[in-house]
């Protein structure tokens, strides 16, 4: 049973990291207040149902559920009474403009022979490839991804110090792609291990090698579906903070976070002014000072950081079941290289775009209606800097469709029967992510990891910060230990 002390503690946002935080807290004994201006849980993990198709609307790769796993088991829960989840294998799969389909299948062996029977790359490299990213992964863990990198102690442990001293072996001093390049032959090899820096928003062209360790994640330690899909990682984890005492307070936008004396107050709702002893903010960090803090000094350096991708979402309720697709498949573009160029250099959409389609009635049936499969079709754009986001809206959905009738030989306009649709301009307004650069900083540069803000305030006693704009960055295991991180530092 845990210790109560007295003590209070606002959430501003009920985003997966805020939710984690809130659970962390009320098991340090405070009383946790959690708001939420929309009337739903989850941020960007959230989810729509419309004519029978139900979508999860935001992250759908699901790895490392040993954190979920630690927050249930840490209230003294069973993890399994609250969100069950089994591996995928495979894990994606991989459709090129010549034919070439490839499964990316979970564990090194079985990912190399795959790899090496579809490309002109030999298994023995493959192997040598994801055995040095898991060299990566385990010097860059505990420096990058378990403690803050704003405190000095934290550099002086033992895995820290190693970590430090084999930096030349992180790959800090080239970029994914010139690793890559380094490592294979096969374009549609380099291609498909590219593509990892998309899961933060990058370009595989300008990010550090170092990001390659997230491919070592994926095919490695392995990807998950969480049965009935994404959205019961965010529903979970609700139910439990609940059950350990959390209030929830939905529909309620948080104005401002009060400061006297550099020192947190408390905050003011639309509805009320409210003392707290504690403020965690799980809005993005950029409006979290735009819009709640006016009178706070801002870190200007930190927010002017060139911000990530974004993207352009359809969700479309499809009139087929297309057997040769899997629960995660990606339509390569065929020039790399000219579209990140194009999303990050020239601020536009590519006319050949690369292609995301995630249906999770392909694991949860109900999820569509009998024989139709319920797609969340996904192209990286640039964020929102001004432009004519109707018209790149209408022409990405052309671009859309034609690309997946040439691949799959169908008419995918004919068997739309729903359709939502999400731009940077609705994932702005719905998640307050700023710009609506879906993972907050871009990681376009060797030092982007020590250029995101710190879990804390240096300049206002009792406000923190949690989830993706902040360190460690985004993803749903980062933003989960972004809430650990942060938590870890209120006494």
């Amino acid at each position: 049973m845990m210790k109560e002390n007295n003590k209070s503690c606002a959430i501003v946002g009920a985003g997966i990291s805020g939710i984690a935080a809130a659970i962390r807290m009320r098991n340090k004994g405070y009383a946790v207040t959690v708001f939420e201006s929309n009337s739903f849980p989850g941020g960007k993990l959230s989810t729509e149902t419309t004519m029978g198709y139900r979508f999860d609307m935001g992250p759908s790769v699901f790895t490392m559920p040993e954190y979920v796993d630690e927050l249930i088991l840490l209230s003294g829960k069973h993890p399994r009474d609250y969100i069950n989840y089994v591996p995928l294998d495979p894990v994606y799969k991989y459709f090129f403009e010549d034919g070439t389909i490839i499964d990316g299948f979970h564990g090194k062996e079985k990912y190399a022979d795959e790899i090496a029977s579809k490309t002109k790359d030999i298994k023995e490299d493959i192997v040598r490839y994801l055995n040095k990213t898991e060299v990566m992964y385990n010097l860059t863990a505990e420096v990058f991804l378990h403690k803050s990198l704003h405190k000095l102690k934290n550099f002086f442990t033992k895995r820290v110090v190693k970590g430090l001293l084999n930096f030349g072996k992180i790959g800090a001093f080239d970029t994914m792609n010139g690793m890559n390049q380094k490592a294979f032959k096969d374009p549609k090899t380099i291609q498909i291990l590219n593509r990892y820096a998309t899961y933060n928003g990058s370009s595989p062209y300008l990010a550090p090698a170092t990001l390659n360790v997230i491919s070592h994640v994926e095919i490695e330690k392995g990807a998950f579906y969480p049965l009935g899909g994404m959205y019961t990682i965010t529903s979970s984890l609700v139910k439990l903070a609940k059950d350990i005492g959390v209030t929830f307070c939905f529909s309620t936008s948080v104005r401002e976070i009060l400061v006297a004396d550099k020192k947190i107050k408390g905050i003011r709702t639309d509805r009320d002014t409210l003392n707290f002893d504690v403020v965690i903010s799980n809005m993005d960090v950029y409006n979290s000072y735009s819009k709640l803090l006016p009178n706070a000094k801002k870190p200007i350096k930190l927010l002017s950081q060139p911000k990530s991708s974004s993207g352009i979402i359809f969700y479309w309720g499809i009139k087929n079941d297309f057997k040769q697709l899997g629960l995660h498949n990606i339509f390569f573009s065929e020039n790399y290289k000219e579209e990140f160029a194009a999303i990050f250099s020239e601020k536009k959409t590519y006319h050949d775009p690369t292609i995301y389609v995630n249906i999770t009635s392909k694991h949860t049936a109900t999820d569509a209606p009998e024989g139709c499969e319920n797609w969340f079709a996904f192209i990286n754009t640039p964020n929102n800097s001004g432009q004519d986001w109707d018209q790149l809206v209408k022409e990405a959905k052309e671009r859309i469709i034609l690309k997946l009738n040439r691949i799959l030989n169908t008419d995918i306009r004919s068997l739309i029967e729903c359709e939502i649709v999400f731009d940077p301009r609705v994932i702005e307004s719905r998640t307050s992510s700023a710009f609506g650069a879906i993972y907050g900083n871009a990681s376009n540069n060797k030092f982007s990891a020590f250029l995101r803000h710190p879990n804390f305030s240096k300049d206002i006693a009792g406000l923190y910060f949690c989830g993706g704009s902040v360190h460690p960055g985004p993803s749903i295991p980062l933003c989960l230990l972004s809430a650990k991180i942060t938590t870890d530092m209120v006494k």
